[in-house]
């Protein structure tokens, strides 16, 4: 026996029309009453045919997201955040890792167009776009998350890298550190380089020279972070107080070389980052951050993506960050990794 649309709706007790903003996403539809059509749906067992919903809608209801690497816990917490928004709203998410190449992350692309998806995300890989043509052309809905690409007509949501950062190495200041080392980021990506420019802002504000400070560029993960820090805590006699690491990944990596170097943190280095990955919260000591607001990306991303297959132009947005205090810089570092009372600083007040 067939089931209908409309034996759902009956069972449900609501109409055909509310089952159909369940299904596609088309309108809001009260908890309550999406959770009795989904359990219509399942007591039932509903398939809708979608292949000819999509002929009818002239949609997939598929979007592709393409991430620079899979590995990286910030780019799986950002894309589950993306996924969960996506599924709320009746779409599927398909996920494409580039690994930080150009030419696979083209392929990507070219297969997500392929298969008529109705928008994409895309977290740009290291250096030049090469897709960036052919998805201007394509005039498929794309976002781009995370870093601005040059010449793109998508609009772009970011976190506000430079302020986060400069917050970051105020509170660090506020501990009384006085000489910050940076292991910043690689070079040609927009994060990176915005969250040194926050560092040097902060130590230029502190009546620091940011020239006289050691600034290392390595890639956002944990064996850089390791690699880095061996090497600016290599001299004894001139050793920086504290770290700012441009990514919790580094952070993490920056942990274990100050342990084997026998050194305690935040004792003899103090360390803050950015990002707020889960796993800082189980570090030892827990993990000083600046925390991307995940949930809210996710929302921004779906909102200026779904705005553009409704036709209304979207503008770029840049969502703020929060300091979370834990025992690396010297707050108290709370069981589980929660919130800690921290020090403030007239210059760490108000400046996001």
């Amino acid at each position: 026996m067939t089931v209908r649309r409309a034996d759902v709706a009956k069972l449900a007790g609501t109409s055909p029309a509310v089952v159909s903003y369940v299904l596609n996403g088309g309108r809001p539809v009260a908890a309550h009453t999406r959770a009795k059509v989904l359990a219509a749906i399942e007591q039932l067992g509903y398939r809708p045919n979608g292949i000819a919903r999509s002929l009818r809608m002239n949609r997939t209801m598929t979007l592709g997201l393409v991430v620079p690497d899979n590995a990286n816990p910030f780019f799986a917490e950002l894309a589950r955040a993306i996924e969960e928004e996506a599924f709320a709203r009746g779409y599927t998410l398909l996920i494409g890792n580039a690994a930080e190449d150009d030419q696979r992350q083209t392929t990507y692309v070219r297969t997500f167009l392929a298969r008529q998806v109705d928008g994409l995300f895309l977290v740009p890989a290291h250096g030049p776009v090469g897709c960036l043509e052919e998805l201007e052309r394509s005039r498929v809905p794309w976002v781009s998350l995370d870093r601005q690409v040059d010449g793109a007509t998508a609009p772009a949501v970011l976190v506000d890298n430079r302020g986060g950062a400069r917050v970051a190495v105020e509170h660090l200041l506020a501990h009384g550190r006085t000489r910050i080392a940076c292991i910043a980021g690689p070079r040609d990506v927009m994060p990176a380089t915005d969250r040194v420019a926050g560092w040097r802002d902060a130590l230029t504000a502190a009546g620091v020279r940011p020239a006289d400070m050691l600034a290392w560029h390595a890639p956002f993960g944990r064996r850089a972070g390791y690699e880095s820090t061996r090497a600016i805590l290599a001299d004894p006699r001139d050793r920086p107080d504290a770290i700012f690491a441009a990514s919790d990944q580094q952070a993490i990596g920056a942990l274990r070389a100050i342990a084997e170097l026998g050194l305690g943190c935040p004792g003899d280095v103090a360390l803050a980052s950015f990002d707020g990955i889960a796993p800082g919260a189980f570090t030892t000591p827990g993990l000083t951050t600046m925390v991307q607001p995940f949930p809210q990306l996710g929302r921004v991303a779906m909102d200026h993506l779904l705005g553009q297959l409704a036709g209304t132009e979207q503008q770029p947005q840049v969502l703020p960050v929060e300091l979370l205090a834990r025992g690396s810089c010297g707050c108290d570092d709370p069981p589980g990794g929660g919130r800690a009372s921290a020090p403030t600083s007239t210059n760490e007040m108000g400046k996001r």
